[in-house]
């Protein structure tokens, strides 16, 4: 118990809950291109997912990482402000991570959670429409997606938070790694560009998905 109310400690937890939601976020993105392939390809997908029952083990996981993540974020980020230290993870080496990330790493959790929160009223628990793929009925929720992304307004805001998402990604990637002390003068700099290209990747798949749909999609 010491250990988790500790500073190392809280940093870790961040840490992993921080990867674990890294790879989360990845697989999500990557299934949702699939609504390039077509209303079918995109509805069955979904069903797929919401129809394992393992599903609720994955949700509770993730609930559970993500609220860890926040509340040691929020301790973390007052215990530095109180020590006038840098207000996320500092690398092993001993120097200040990035100032821009580093400094709005706490905004960027925050809107990203209220984001997070907005997306599954919006989507998950939003308008049931049906249909039948392969001899199913599913939900449709092409349908809806296409519904959401031809409001003009949430689609500059969900590519706004995008953006946030692709930065607080890209060093959060980084400083996971470093925190858990993974740090080799050699190998951290690959890392760091991993961590970049990392969030640039997740953040223009997902952004590739409203501009798609708001510009082509009927």
């Amino acid at each position: 118990m010491a250990y988790l109310n500790s500073s190392i400690g809280k940093k870790q937890l961040m840490a992993v809950t921080g990867l674990v939601w890294c790879g989360f976020v990845l697989t999500h993105m990557l299934g949702n291109l699939l609504i390039f392939l077509g209303a079918d390809a995109y509805n069955w997908y979904a069903h797929t997912l919401t129809a394992n029952p393992f599903i609720y083990l994955a949700e509770a996981l993730l609930a559970l990482t993500i609220l860890v993540h926040v509340v040691d974020g929020l301790r973390v980020t007052v215990q530095n402000r109180a020590a006038r230290q840098v207000k996320y993870a500092m690398v092993a080496s001993g120097k200040k991570a990035p100032r821009f990330q580093s400094k709005f790493m706490a905004f960027h959790g925050m809107a990203i959670l209220v984001f997070l929160i907005l997306h599954l009223l919006t989507f998950k628990y939003g308008t049931a429409y049906t249909t039948v793929v392969r001899g199913h009925e599913v939900r449709d929720l092409y349908k809806l997606v296409v519904e959401v992304f031809h409001q003009p307004f949430y689609v500059v805001g969900y590519l706004f938070c995008m953006v946030l998402v692709g930065l607080h990604l890209s060093h959060g990637f980084y400083s996971a790694f470093a925190t858990l002390g993974v740090f080799h003068p050699k190998h951290s700099p690959v890392i760091d560009k991993i961590g970049y290209l990392y969030g640039v990747i997740v953040a223009l798949g997902f952004i590739s998905q409203p501009l798609y749909v708001y510009l082509f999609a009927l």
